[in-house]
Order: structure tokens, then C-alpha cells, then sequence
């Protein structure tokens, strides 16, 4: 405000200037007689710039206060953002609210203090869950090998269950340190390479085989009805998709379920559904599920680390697709669509 101030104080001082020249000049060569004024005009002169600058310079400090008002609360709301404080909002008091500029500044604020916001609580439940998931497998492991050590009572049947477990979390990290990577790689990539036709239902088909020993041990029953299909995409990275999905489905359906898997097609997309019967996800965990490490089962007592779906829905998107889930009734379905161009 200062800064307006001085700038407007300094146009007006070199207005009147130019004006009392002018009007110097007209006197002195006879052009403005001052008639029978008892004032000398250098005088008039003087006195009209002096009050010219007091009077604008008083003018320009109201008009600088009103005018960058809105500039100023816009300068104390990202200096609040830019403090941590993500929970800033952008409001104009009333009468400005309705301008279009107030309007359209203060919403494109306020949606980048939203998902500034949102990335920073994501950020925090990254960290929060990744510490969980990494420390829990090297406690475990960390335990039974101490036992393994300074226990020499043990019974050989106890000695194999407990390097069983050991086994068992160390290949749990390092599919954990897999997934990150493979994750991050994906997240990184803005382009889609690799590009080929392939047929999904044979791609899908071959994804059920690598995973018989999982859905034959629940005893699931199988529904994969569904024709022949080609799409042009990155074959290795939809096989990601597939196995994520089923691996997904067959991990929540109940013993004896249903694993159902359908293509179908329309003139702009390729739909591919997988579903089961068996554990639906909580309303409230919906919005969640694709989120880094997220569980809706906060107890951690399934397998897994909360990754999978966060791989599916980057690849899905790196197609220019989308991943549409839906849970009620008993069966959970995951929609991925996937357009042909």
C-alpha cells in the first residue's frame, strides 16, 4: 500500500508541476493576465501544487487501503499456505464475493489449498502406514531368529514352523520393496510404451492359471464366461492389473465363493469386471482403497500391504482409463475401463 501510495503521490507531483509550468509559462509571456488579483501568481502556483499533492496524496492512501484490500488478503492467505497451515481458506467479504475475478480467484485458491491439503494427509498416511508394514515383518523375523539362537530346548517341529515364518516375512518385504518400486516407476512414467495388441481374454485367462493354487485352496467357484477380445496397450503392465485384481478378489472372497470375471465392450471402451462374493469394503473405506498402504481391514489380519490397488489404478490411468469399484450385497466388483484410443 505504501509502494501504491508513493507511486500515485509521485505522478501526482509531476502533474501539478507540468501544470504550474504551463501556468507560469502563460503568465510570464502575457498569454493569462491575473486581472486584478492581489496575489502574485508564483504564489497562486505554489499554493496550488502544495495542496494538490497534500490532497491526492490523502486520496491515493484511501483509495491504496480499499482498493488493494482484496490484493492484501490474497498476499496473508498464501503466506499461511506457504506456512503449513493447508487448511487456509480464500473468503472476500460480502458485496466483493459476488465479482467475478473475487469469485474466480478465491476458488482456484481454495482448490489448491484442497489438495495441497489432501497430498499432505496422504503424505502422512504414507509414512505412517509404510513405517507399520516395514517394521512389522522385521520384528517378526528379528524375534524367531533370537529364539532360534538362544533356545536350544526347542523340538525340531518348533524350529521349522518358526524359520516357516521367518520365510515367510522376508519374501513379505521383499514383495513389499518390489511393489514400491514397480509403484514408483509407474508414477513416474507420463507416457505409455511398449504399445502392442494382444488379446486380454487370453491375457486374463492365463493370469486365473498362475493364481489356481489360491482360488482351488478357498474352493471358489469360477464364472469366466466371456468371448475373445484384442486391445492395443502395454501388455506387461494390464497383466499387473489382472493379477492385482483376482489376487484381490480371491484374498477377500469366502471359502466356497464366487469369482466372477467379465469383458465387455462398447464403441469407445474395453470394460473388464472382476468380482467376488465375500467381504465388502466399508462406504467410508471407498475413497481410500486406492491410497498408498491403505487397508480397510485396519487389523492388518489379511495378506498383503496395501500396494496392489495403488498399482492398479496408476496403470489403469496410464492407459487413460479409470478403475470404478462398488461394493454392496455381498460382492465386490472392480470396473476397469479401458478406451480403445
Amino acid at each position: 500500500m505504501i509502494l501504491f501510495s508513493a507511486v500515485t503521490f509521485l505522478f501526482i507531483f509531476i502533474t501539478s508541476l507540468i501544470a504550474a509550468g504551463v501556468l507560469l509559462y502563460l503568465v510570464s509571456h502575457d498569454l493569462l493576465t491575473p486581472g486584478e488579483a492581489r496575489l502574485r501568481p508564483e504564489g497562486v502556483i505554489f499554493r496550488m501544487v502544495v495542496w494538490s499533492c497534500a490532497l491526492g496524496t490523502l486520496l491515493s492512501v484511501l483509495f491504496g487501503r480499499i482498493s488493494l484490500y482484496p490484493i492484501n488478503r490474497v498476499i496473508d492467505a498464501m503466506n499461511r499456505l506457504a506456512h503449513g497451515d493447508f487448511k487456509t481458506r480464500l473468503v472476500f467479504p460480502a458485496g466483493l464475493d459476488r465479482h467475478p475475478t473475487a469469485v474466480e480467484v478465491s476458488d482456484s485458491f481454495n482448490h489448491m489449498a484442497e489438495e495441497l491439503e489432501k497430498t499432505e494427509m496422504l503424505r502422512s498416511d504414507f509414512v505412517n502406514h509404510f513405517s507399520h508394514e516395514f517394521k512389522t515383518p522385521i520384528v517378526s523375523i528379528a524375534g524367531f531368529a533370537d529364539l532360534l539362537l538362544e533356545d536350544g530346548r526347542m523340538t525340531e517341529e518348533e524350529r521349522q514352523e518358526y524359520l516357516r515364518i521367518i520365510s515367510e516375512e522376508s519374501h513379505r518385504l521383499s514383495d513389499m520393496a518390489t511393489n514400491v518400486l514397480n509403484l514408483t516407476k509407474i508414477e513416474n512414467q507420463t507416457i505409455l510404451t511398449d504399445v502392442t495388441v494382444f488379446n486380454v481374454s487370453e491375457q486374463i485367462r492365463s493370469c486365473l492359471l498362475l493364481l489356481e493354487s489360491k482360488w482351488t485352496e478357498k474352493e471358489l467357484s469360477l464364472d469366466v464366461d466371456f468371448g475373445e477380445y484384442q486391445y492395443s496397450g502395454n501388455r506387461e503392465l494390464l497383466k499387473q492389473v489382472w493379477l492385482n485384481l483376482i489376487d484381490n478378489a480371491v484374498k477377500f472372497a469366502d471359502q466356497g465363493g464366487t469369482l466372477k470375471i467379465g469383458i465387455t465392450e462398447t464403441p469407445e471402451d474395453l470394460i473388464v469386471s472382476v468380482s467376488d462374493t465375500g467381504t465388502e469394503i466399508p462406504r467410508e473405506s471407498v475413497g481410500f482403497i486406492f491410497n498408498k498402504f491403505y487397508q480397510a481391514d485396519e487389523s492388518h489380519a489379511t495378506q498383503g500391504n496395501g500396494i496392489g490397488l495403488s498399482i492398479v489404478k496408476a496403470i489403469v490411468e496410464l492407459h487413460g482409463g479409470k478403475v470404478i469399484p462398488s461394493s454392496g450385497g455381498g460382492t465386490t466388483v472392480f470396473a476397469v475401463v479401458l478406451p480403445k484410443k
